[in-house]
């Protein structure tokens, strides 16, 4: 909605209107409604918060002391009149709102000072007042300063973006090197293998060893940093990706004799496609590499879901985890030595968590030595 809407015609956003009942349009001076501010203003009057109370012709009745300080001018200059002549103070700027259950409004605008300086994000709702027969006779306005919370959020995410830069240009200087120590390792071997011995190739396998560790490093590095950038989330089926992935992980579940157990109908997921892709790739192959020996190595995806949450668990059979290693091992570059086991880089459950706190939810373990593990990762539902 722009702002020149607001200064025609004293008119209420559509969606408002139509949580109110129409058949109740009021004069200016609706004694139901002054009826109802008696006991409302009592409330609002020691409210932290702006609050506001407008009626079906669009004019502000109430407004509490914080209201004041937000807009810049006195209750008495701003009680009575219309809410387009506060319109003024947000020109330039446009009010987004979306309409979430119960006919609530919700949305935010930039307010800018009367006597200069930086404008104010306010985010706001609007709830409909209903007299005792549930007849509409005003709006509730509930407002808050969101100014500092949103500077916060614009430092973090320059400082987001300053650091995949940073990361990016590491990365790029670190290949340029390693590209090189891989080319002549393998050149080495396949000219001087004979000379070099048993004890010269078992160096050269460490040396390749390290440069391929190296090399995962450096990409999962640039995941890490790309996570929260360019996502799309949309209802996913889950089945696809983890069909997509057990296909990929064939050869790796064969040599170690594993089996991977797929949920048959999973609930649809709201997540980025490539995150969630991540997700189960890394809980999948992190089970893999740490299960150790088992008679009857098994993996299972299970995907549960409540009224909040979809809960992903990916469960294995394996070795287990000492309970003090739990929050540990979603830290970066931390891994849990295990003997037998696949040497990880610490990236990939640091990478799990990232995902899940970005999409509103959390990452947690569930094991004891011995008896396997369970990770899991609750999502909020759509």
């Amino acid at each position: 909605m722009d702002l020149a809407e607001l200064t025609g015609p004293p008119r209420l956003h559509a969606p408002v209107e139509a949580a109110l009942d129409a058949s109740t349009a009021r004069s200016a001076c609706d004694p139901e409604l002054a009826r109802h501010l008696a006991p409302l203003a009592a409330v609002f009057d020691v409210s932290p918060e702006p609050v506001a109370v407008v009626d079906r012709s669009g004019r502000l009745r109430y407004a509490n002391p914080p209201c004041e300080q937000l807009f810049g001018r006195p209750l008495a200059a701003l009680t009575g009149r219309h809410v387009a002549d506060c319109a003024h103070q947000v020109s330039g700027a446009r009010i987004h709102h979306s309409e979430s259950g119960a006919g609530v409004l919700r949305g935010h605008f930039e307010l800018h000072p009367r006597r200069g300086g930086d404008p104010r994000w306010v985010s706001w709702s609007a709830s409909p007042l209903r007299d005792e027969h549930g007849v509409g006779i005003g709006i509730v306005v509930f407002l808050r300063d969101d100014t500092d919370r949103r500077r916060n959020e614009q430092q973090w995410s320059r400082r987001h973006d300053e650091l995949e830069q940073t990361i990016r240009a590491v990365a790029h200087d670190l290949r340029s090197p390693l590209v090189s120590v891989l080319g002549f390792s393998r050149l080495l071997r396949e000219d001087f293998g004979a000379v070099l011995g048993e004890r010269g190739t078992h160096y050269l396998d460490r040396i390749t060893e390290a440069g391929r560790t190296m090399e995962t490093l450096i990409r999962e590095l640039l995941d890490f940093a790309r996570i929260g950038h360019g996502e799309q989330r949309v209802l996913i089926d889950p089945r696809q990706v983890l069909e997509q992935l057990k296909g990929e992980l064939k050869p790796r579940l064969d040599a170690l004799g594993a089996t991977l157990e797929l949920p048959a109908e999973p609930p649809l997921l709201l997540c980025d496609r490539t995150r969630l892709y991540q997700l189960f790739s890394n809980l999948i192959g992190n089970a893999l590499d740490h299960m150790g020996p088992c008679e009857r190595p098994l993996v299972q995806v299970e995907i549960r879901e409540d009224a909040r949450w979809h809960v992903l668990v990916v469960r294995d059979n394996g070795r287990g985890i000492d309970p003090s290693q739990h929050r540990r091992i979603f830290e970066m570059f931390h891994s849990v030595p295990c003997e037998g086991g696949r040497k990880g880089t610490g990236i990939g459950l640091a990478i799990v968590k990232k995902i899940a706190e970005l999409h509103g939810g959390r990452a947690w373990v569930e094991s004891e030595p011995g008896h396997g593990a369970a990770f899991h990762v609750a999502l909020p539902r759509p």
